[in-house]
């Protein structure tokens, strides 16, 4: 057996241990819908102790001893966040962090380091951490730090299925519907957009009531509203 299915059988031993452990101290069973913490830090005994702590408090606790290990894994569908150990004055450790900021966008991070100085705990927090805590870290501060992550990874988690509803929506549009809806958001009346076309005001009433339908807007504004998300969506992609 390779060194990297020996280090996960051993992985996976530990986990199977700390989850009898939290049975025998009557921890809560954790529902496979429960949010899910991810810890990667290469110090096994902080991931089982952050194991037991999370599992604690009725969370998913997921734990990887290196960066590459936790970006193998599957993205989640569910609210999550993820505990990142780097060392101390390490650049290496805020470039690892900036390169799990791209890829997991949608993820907050906390950092936990050993030490504490202002110029990494700043650069930390440039790079996209929620927050930044020194090891040993106090509980209450993790636990805050906790809760806030996973609220706002569930508030991102809500825009994006909405956001993918609508571009669902969208894409339920003919080519022609998807020119009157342009033209109707820029505030044109139907008379200007039949004129645009060059088709009638008539036909633009009925391109108009299908586009409000396969929508699901119920007024104007809600039809600006949402060509203004899809727009605002279209040009973060060509951003990044």
């Amino acid at each position: 057996m390779s060194s990297v299915g020996v280090a996960r059988m051993l992985e996976d031993n530990r986990t199977n241990l700390a989850q009898e452990f939290s049975h025998q101290l009557g921890l809560p069973t954790i529902p496979n819908f429960a949010p899910i913490v991810f810890v990667v830090d290469e110090d096994i005994s902080v991931r089982a102790s952050l194991e037991l702590f999370i599992r604690s408090e009725g969370w998913q606790p997921e734990m990887f001893a290196s960066v590459q290990e936790f970006l193998d894994h599957p993205r989640p569908r569910l609210p999550n966040c993820l505990i990142l150990a780097i060392s101390h004055r390490g650049i290496n450790g805020i470039e690892v962090q900036e390169q799990m900021a791209r890829e997991r966008a949608e993820m907050p991070i906390i950092i936990i380091s050993a030490d504490e100085d202002i110029p990494t705990t700043v650069q930390a927090m440039k790079a996209g951490a929620v927050d930044f805590l020194v090891k040993p870290c106090r509980h209450e501060f993790l636990l805050t730090a906790i809760r806030q992550s996973l609220e706002r990874s569930r508030v991102l988690l809500d825009r994006e299925m909405q956001l993918r509803d609508l571009r669902h929506r969208y894409s339920s549009l003919t080519p022609r519907e998807r020119q009157v809806m342009a033209l109707v958001v820029s505030g044109l009346l139907n008379k200007q957009v039949g004129g645009e076309l060059g088709i009638s005001e008539l036909t633009v009433k009925a391109h108009r009531g299908q586009v409000m339908q396969k929508m699901k807007a119920n007024s104007l504004a809600d039809l600006v509203r949402m060509a203004a998300r899809l727009q605002s969506a279209r040009h973060a992609i060509h951003l990044a």
